[in-house]
């Protein structure tokens, strides 16, 4: 009996769907079972209160030139300016440590899923979450510093006359507050927001991966070591802080902060430190380019880890 070669490769081609869609849901299968219990969870309780006292500190300097000039804002532009420098960008990142210290979530049915499925796909689960969860918290960054500015915004795809007036004058420099003119005639509110919401997503992820990259690798808990040591690097790298450490002279720190541009994850997240046609600074596609980069690398980091990684349930080892 002849076998006919077209219905076996259909067949095999078929299998390999059903395999492939089999993988898909056991990944979802894992993520989705990590969020159960997640709004109940104490460490996830606390890092978004913490988020929301951090946007109102830092928002206050907008609201301060909001009530005195009597001028209303677009509706992006509190969280562009909250979050348009390297300090608080670091200081929201650094609530991560505590939300994913636990990482990888272990529980009783973890045992299950490594012996329905592959560590890899358990692992592709474990990233899954992280990365959707990192993607809520920073939706919730936005929409906090929106809301507390909502009752004198507008929603049309328009720079402010604030934001003019904080660009053009030296009182967006004093009160520190990061409109520029260079941002304001190269894009519109709503294209940085959504560039800056992807700058501010990538960063975080990276810092998140390699905390579950340093706990496989290190032991539990202690891939926050290495996220310390992440963030660490970035504020260390800050041309302003290098420049008092080196006692470098004003006219010496434009290759430092080119340099710094490049090298600096904080530089890479922070959007007003990019190109915009006017230096040699990274563009915001090619610090996306090397956010995926690290991603990748942590993530490479993190499955070889998994393979001598000691499971422990219930307090034995397997």
């Amino acid at each position: 009996m002849k076998v006919d070669g077209t219905q076996v490769e259909r067949k095999q081609a078929e299998w390999t769907r059903v395999r492939r869609g089999q993988g898909v849901r056991q990944i979802l299968s894992v993520a989705g079972y990590n969020f159960r219990g997640f709004l109940k969870n104490p460490k996830v309780i606390l890092t978004f209160l913490l988020g929301f006292v951090l946007c109102y500190f830092l928002s206050t300097r907008v609201m301060v030139v909001i009530d005195a000039y009597g001028t209303p804002v677009q509706f992006a532009e509190p969280f562009l300016w909250t979050f348009g420098d390297t300090t608080s960008i670091l200081l929201s990142s650094l609530l991560m440590l505590l939300l994913f210290s636990d990482l990888p979530k272990m529980s009783s049915v973890t045992p299950y899923y490594l012996y329905r499925t592959t560590k890899r796909r358990w692992l592709a689960g474990q990233l899954l979450y992280v990365a959707a969860v990192t993607l809520i918290y920073v939706l919730y960054l936005f929409l906090v510093t929106a809301v507390l500015c909502m009752r004198v915004s507008y929603l049309g795809n328009i720079w402010s006359d604030t934001a003019a007036m904080l660009g053009y004058s030296k009182l967006g420099e004093a009160l520190s507050v990061p409109s520029t003119v260079k941002v304001m005639e190269s894009i519109t509110p709503y294209e940085c927001m959504a560039q800056v919401l992807l700058l501010l997503f990538f960063y975080i992820l990276c810092l998140s991966v390699l905390i579950l990259a340093g706990n496989l690798l290190l032991g539990s808990n202690r891939g926050m070591i290495l996220g310390l040591l992440f963030s660490l690097y970035g504020f260390l790298l800050e041309p302003e802080v290098l420049g008092k450490l080196l006692g470098l002279a004003p006219y010496e720190m434009y290759r430092i902060n080119v340099a710094i541009g490049w090298i600096s994850p904080l530089s890479h997240v922070t959007y007003a430190k990019h190109n915009f046609g006017y230096d040699r600074l990274p563009t915001v596609q090619q610090s996306c380019l090397v956010f995926l980069a690290l991603l990748v690398l942590s993530g490479a980091l993190a499955a070889r880890a998994l393979r001598g990684y000691s499971f422990r349930f219930l307090g034995e080892r397997s």
